[in-house]
Parts: structure tokens; sequence; C-alpha cells
């Protein structure tokens, strides 16, 4: 029997448990199938993965043994990080709403853990590979913010799309460079950030998987050559997070997670001018490749990769910034304030090429949610029969700024404001289910009457 559309909204609101599993023997685990894969790759006289070295258990303080989701904020958190993904075929129809597909696919199962529910089991409506790859997106990030937000309470974190930020400074396809490029690359950058402080990057690979642990750990192995192919600093000092999720047919989700420590701050060199956040975009062209020798008297031993040098911290942080307030605009709608924090070679142009006619812009609609006023866009579609309107914004305080240009102004507010937000999971006056970020950003739906 086909659930109502308000039935369905009630559920997107229900918060559920899912575990994360974090030990040394899953560590072992993965490190057994690294060695089984090395070995079979020499003998295929196959070249072997250059994975991060000393993945382990992240300490339970740091993540607890679960975390709390609704459905509605695991849909928020995948469609904020895939917003400039740029996939999809479609003109016009912002890549963040693709996680709508996913309003039906989550429920709870034992008691008060999160599962996929029928309607997520159904092969005819969700490919399983395209499914547990978004889902363990949402989840992985979800996590992964958690952690980073319970070791520094005084920071901010932000997600940020590894291949935007990487295409500032790096020609990631084509024959161009070639030589050194890796074709697995971090998926996502996590930046720790405060006013007046230098920012700290996490790379992050995650993964998602339907089946059993084993096929998880697998994943891991190869997320751990992802996060190999950036470093900041010395080559040896990069943090990062491998992260899976293991998304059972019936049994509850589970997320499970590594991690390699390390410093990944971006402090500037001696002499060095204060970093402008305000400033325009710059493309630099830095040559692929990471000596592993650097910063010692050793002979050069260059591998693939891309190496953020402390020359370029300065400007690695602007393109932080710039790629964070860009994902914000255009989870509001897109358009030019999307387009003024991208360069040439990060796809400026796409977001130029669709604006709201007469204005420039497609930030074209406001609603309050929990008091706070929030622009952005909204999109009405058919939930089992019922037309439905999902919103998504940020608040307009903030939007104020950053469709200016004001990145050092939004970059304060958002961040004495992190920690004001409602998590009320339904606003009544909204009549839906509600997720209000950290970063100021909204997304929520309901009804139409």
């Amino acid at each position: 029997m086909v659930k109502k559309a308000a039935a369905v909204l009630k559920d997107l609101a229900q918060p559920w448990n899912v575990a994360i599993h974090s030990t040394s023997g899953l560590a072992g685990s993965v490190a057994e199938v690294s060695e089984a894969d090395d070995k079979e790759r020499r003998e295929r006289n196959q070249e072997l993965l250059r994975r991060k070295p000393g993945l382990g258990a992240v300490p339970v303080g740091d993540r607890g043994q679960s975390i709390e989701l609704t459905p509605w904020k695991l849909l928020h958190t995948l469609g904020r990080a895939n917003v400039l993904a740029r996939q999809g075929a479609g003109r016009g129809l912002a890549e963040h709403w693709a996680s709508l597909k996913y309003c039906q696919a989550l429920a709870g199962n034992h008691g008060s853990f999160m599962a996929l529910s029928d309607e997520g089991r159904n092969p005819m409506r969700h490919y399983k590979a395209v499914q547990s790859g978004e889902l363990g997106i949402g989840f992985a990030l979800a996590v992964a913010q958690k952690v980073l937000r319970r070791r520094y309470p005084d920071h901010s974190v932000s997600v940020i799309d590894a291949e935007i930020a990487l295409r500032a400074g790096w020609t990631l396809t084509g024959k161009e460079d070639s030589s050194h490029r890796a074709a697995k690359r971090p998926h996502f950058f996590l930046e720790v950030w405060k006013p007046g402080e230098p920012s700290k990057v996490v790379l992050v690979a995650c993964k998602g998987r339907h089946g059993k642990a084993a096929q998880v750990h697998a994943q891991l192995s190869t997320a751990a050559a992802h996060v190999e192919a950036v470093h900041i600093g010395r080559p040896d000092g990069t943090p990062t997070m491998v992260l899976g999720t293991e998304i059972p047919g019936k049994d509850p989700i589970t997320l499970h997670l590594l991690e390699a420590p390390g410093d990944g701050t971006l402090h500037l060199p001696p002499g060095a001018c204060e970093v402008d956040l305000d400033g325009p975009p710059e493309d630099h062209a830095v040559v692929p490749g990471i000596d592993l020798a650097w910063g010692t008297a050793e002979k050069p031993r260059v591998v693939s990769g891309y190496h953020v040098r402390p020359e370029d911290y300065g400007w690695f942080r602007r393109v932080l910034a710039h790629a964070d307030a860009a994902g914000l605009m255009a989870f509001t709608g897109g358009g030019e304030p999307t387009a003024r924090y991208l360069s040439k070679r990060q796809g400026k142009r796409h977001y130029e090429q669709y604006t709201h006619a007469g204005t420039g812009i497609v930030q074209d609609i406001a609603y309050s949610v929990h008091g706070v006023d929030f622009v952005g866009t909204d999109h009405v579609f058919r939930l089992n029969g019922t037309r439905v309107e999902a919103f998504s914004g940020i608040a307009r305080d903030l939007f104020e700024d950053l469709a200016v240009g004001r990145v050092e102004q939004y970059r304060h507010k958002a961040h004495a404001l992190r920690s004001e937000w409602s998590e009320e999971p339904w606003d009544a006056k909204w009549g839906g289910p509600v997720s209000l970020n950290q970063d100021g950003s909204v997304m929520a739906i309901r009804v139409l009457r």
C-alpha cells in the first residue's frame, strides 16, 4: 500500500540511530585486504596502489557509539555536499534536489536504528550502486563533522568538494601535465576554521556498499588510496578520514570509520600577507606530483598526486572559503552569486548561463523557518500523487553578505551563530520536516495545500 505524503513527511522527521564502528580490529581487516590486493597486483605485474599509511581507530570519546539523525537531516547533508557536483544532465534543476529521490528510502528498524525501508530495498526504484554511494556520502559527512566538532568545539567545520577546490590549482583531466596526476582523489576537504586563525584541513574519502562488512573493508582499502593523493605541507603530515557505510537489506545501517592523524594547518610562512577572503577567485598553475623527500636533504622522489606547499597556503585558504561560499550560494539557487566565487577552471561559466530573468539570480523565494527568515529556491513535485514543496536556502542576513562578496563578514557571523540554530526536526508553522545546519543553510519540505 502506498503511503500518503503526509505520513512520508512525518517519517522524514523521525530521529534514528546509526551505529559507528571504529576499532583496531577494523584497521587490521582493512590492512589485510590491502596486503592481499598488493600481492595480486604483483602477480599480475600491475602498479601497486599508494595508500595512506597509519590508518587506525577513532577514539570512542571523539565519535560516540552511534549518531542520531533524521532522514531529512541526512538528505540535507547529502544535498549540501553534492550541490556543485554538476553530474546531472538537466539545466535549471539544482543538483541538490537529487537527494529527494531518497525521501522514502530510510526507516527505523530493530528498535531505534536506521535501515532501508521497503521502498529503499526496491531495486526497480533505486539503482543499488548509486543509492549506496550517495547515501554513503550523507552518512560519512554527518559522522566526520560530528567527530571534528567534538575535537574542536570552538571552531566551525565546512565541507568542501575536493574536485572543485583542486581545479583551482591543477588540471585534473586531459593530456596537459598528465604524468603525475592521480586518478583517485579525496572526495571532500573538511575545513576546520575560526575567524582570525589559520584553517586546518582534513581529507575525506567516503564509500557506501550494500552487503556485508567484508565488502566495506575492501572499499576502505581503496579509500586509503584516494586520500593519499593530496598532501598538505610535510608529505606524511596530512590528517585523513576514510569512511564506509554498510547498508544491508534489512539489518541496521553501520558506518565504518578509520583515520590517520596529522596537522594539516595552513600556517602562513613568515612575512606572508594576511589572507583576503573577499578577493576575487584566482587560478594557479601548479604542476601535479608529490615529492616524498620534500623538506629533507634526500634525492627527490616524485609520485602522482597534488601537493599544497606552504607558499600556496594563503591562496588555498581563499580557495576553500570561496568553494564553501559557492556551495552555499548554489544551495540557494545558483546563478551569479555562485559564479562570483568560482574561477573559470572551477566551472564559473556553468552558473553564469542560467539566472533568474530580470534579476540575474534565481534566489526568488523567502520563507521563515523556526522564526528565522531564509532566502533561497524551491522545487515542487508529486510525492505519491500529492504535490509537495521542497525549499533550500540560507539565512537572509548571511545571504546578503555572500551575495555581494563579503566572505569575511559571513564567516564571522556564521561562526558566532553556529550553536544558535534550532535542532527541532519539525516546524509546525512551516508544516513539515526542516533541517538547519551550522553554516546557516536550511532544507525544508511540506505538503502544498
